[in-house]
């Protein structure tokens, strides 16, 4: 009996320093592992080398309307949906994987992550709670996260009608500065 617990601690210390080292917050891990909160206080220092923030998760489903955040939780939706249909991962493992799948196609194309790993998971909650749901551009086709019960017939996602201020950052104006 005792053999179990320590094998079930050390996975759940394996899989917390793997979430700490893809930027989950404290509330993530407590809600994922069995590790007390002074344990995962503990492992958050020695993994970032600093303490973790503080603050409450994301509760809105409004952040990921905005179109850049948009884009980046729709990519991540693809993948997480791809896994869901040609793999046997499930719950957090598939989060994980479409997380990483995420952050390597936005380095690929030089782009921020937009999307952290916290708000991922949140947004996987939000869809299973139905307050999320996939729909299709009119325009290009594409699925695109959008709230639940909103029309589907007339949506056209942010990158076929891009705000006016899109790409109007202070980062951007800064890379061109910078070239």
């Amino acid at each position: 009996m005792r053999n179990k617990s320590v094998i079930s601690e050390a996975r759940d210390i394996r899989l917390a320093i793997e979430l700490i080292e893809l930027g989950a917050r404290l509330q993530l891990l407590e809600a994922e592992t069995n590790l007390s909160r002074e344990r995962l206080l503990k492992l958050y220092k020695e993994v970032r080398g600093v303490s973790p923030p503080k603050g409450m998760l994301p509760f809105s489903t409004d952040w990921f309307m905005t179109w850049q955040p948009n884009v980046h939780a729709s990519l991540f939706m693809a993948y997480f949906n791809f896994l869901e249909r040609h793999t046997k991962l499930s719950g957090l493992e598939r989060i994980i994987k479409a997380y990483r799948l995420y952050m390597e196609q936005t380095a690929r194309c030089g782009m921020e992550n937009v999307l952290s790993l916290t708000r991922a998971w949140t947004m996987v909650r939000f869809f299973d709670a139905g307050m999320l749901q996939m729909t299709s551009c009119k325009t290009c086709g594409g699925d695109f996260v959008a709230h639940a019960h909103d029309p589907k017939h007339d949506y056209v996602c942010g990158l076929c009608h891009m705000p006016a201020r899109a790409g109007k950052t202070r980062r951007a104006a800064e890379a061109v500065t910078a070239a």
